[in-house]
């Protein structure tokens, strides 16, 4: 794996007289974003690693077109270079999937450091892996107690409805400190805000609701001592260190993030139980469990498209390509995942891959704060269903099963199974 040579910014006299602008030579690519089922890789993702390292695209919404970029140094050094900001996107009507932009103005998702740094500092005692470790047997409870209900009922179920919904939630909102009786409203504002179907004014309304929430949860904690978020962000607004708008804006973006459990472990069961080699070898082999589900992460396209973009605040070269001042640039974690120079092999489901540095949760200053609670729900999801339900099976057949239509984030909307 080499390292990229970046340039100084450039300077448009450097360029050979009459030389053509790259921009020019690079087609865009109008990529639609088909729904896709199961875990079909996206087919014009493909092509577009296919053309190049650098790619121009334009997505359903928004306006104009973007860079790509896909190989995994190339995702990288983007993900983690203060000339692309991701605090610019706000004052460009960017290209996108989405109908709306999902972060408000001063949400840690279009901040850049150091107010990206200080915000995120707030409630980093609570997504670590020292505090995620603190809500470990109390998730596993609350799982325990979801698989008793699945049990009692008997099959067949959806698990989809039955547990990998439920137990996410639950975690999510054990964390942030939201009462359990608010929890189906979480979850419905999240499907809304998640989901491109139900158009730009159904989806605002939804984000405008649940900030509303957070607004009120957070104001009534400023005084707080609890290791919860809401509680974390509540004394920091207390203390001054952070707005309401900022600590409500972060809210938002880790409760809408923790429900991406249940579209990644719905994909990661939907796999294993269409692969009973895989499925035999983790119920067979315990230990290799951990190792297994970031091989399943690396592997599974966990969304569609691309997430945020980024505005390159200087021209900068990536490849021989010249990404000019205030263009928009998109990296895609999903094609850095299958970059052969760094995953040999890429396509194929290798449980004994190390070193395995996939970027399922990001990179850089953006690096998803949840990333080790969702490893960690992943991993007790794993041992309770394989553990408890040893004759767990797919209850039709593999073309059967519902994916999200419509869907920011991929997964199976039902996944019936029986045992």
């Amino acid at each position: 794996m080499t390292e990229m040579t970046l340039t100084e910014p450039l300077d448009p006299a450097d360029e050979a007289p009459g030389a053509v602008p790259v921009e020019a030579a690079c087609p865009v690519r109008h990529w639609e974003v088909p729904d896709l089922a199961g875990v079909d890789f996206d087919p014009t993702l493909t092509e577009l690693m296919r053309e190049g390292p650098v790619t121009r695209i334009q997505l359903p919404n928004g306006e104009g077109w973007a860079w790509l970029v896909t190989r995994y140094d190339d995702v990288r050094m983007v993900a983690n270079d203060t000339r692309f900001s991701r605090e610019a996107v706000m004052e460009q009507p960017v290209t996108r999937l989405a109908p709306h932009f999902i972060p408000d103005r001063g949400a840690v998702g279009f901040l850049d450091p150091p107010d990206h740094t200080r915000l995120r500092r707030t409630v980093a005692s609570a997504l670590t892996a020292k505090g995620v470790e603190r809500v470990r047997e109390k998730a596993r409870r609350m799982l325990d107690e979801i698989v008793d209900g699945l049990v009692r009922a008997g099959p067949p179920a959806d698990l989809t409805a039955a547990v990998l919904s439920p137990f996410p939630i639950a975690v999510i909102c054990e964390v942030m400190g939201v009462p359990a009786a608010d929890r189906h409203s979480m979850h419905l504002w999240t499907q809304l805000i998640l989901s491109s179907s139900h158009g730009k004014e159904v989806s605002e309304r939804a984000k405008r609701e649940m900030s509303a929430y957070f607004s009120d949860l957070v104001a009534l904690r400023e005084d707080s001592t609890g290791e919860d978020v809401t509680s974390l962000l509540g004394a920091a607004v207390g203390r001054g260190e952070v707005t309401l708008e900022e600590a409500v804006g972060l809210a938002v973006l880790l409760q809408i993030g923790g429900e991406a459990v249940t579209n990644n472990s719905g994909q990661m069961f939907y796999l294993l139980l269409t692969r009973p080699d895989l499925l035999g070898r983790l119920r067979a082999e315990p230990e290799i469990r951990p190792r297994a589900i970031d091989e399943l992460l690396r592997y599974i396209p966990h969304r569609s498209a691309v997430g945020l973009s980024r505005i390159a605040l200087r021209d900068v070269e990536i490849k021989g390509v010249r990404i000019r001042a205030g263009d928009a640039v998109y990296v895609s974690y999903l094609a850095a995942n299958r970059d052969p120079d760094v995953f040999p092999d890429p396509e194929t489901i290798d449980f004994a891959r190390s070193p395995n540095p996939h970027v399922a949760f990001g990179f850089g200053p953006h690096y998803c704060p949840g990333g080790q609670l969702g490893r960690l729900e992943e991993e007790l999801l794993v041992d309770a269903l394989l553990d408890r339900l040893p004759g767990l099976r797919l209850a039709v057949p593999p073309e059967q099963v519902p994916f999200r239509k419509g869907a920011l984030i991929r997964g199976p909307e039902a996944l019936p199974v029986t045992w």
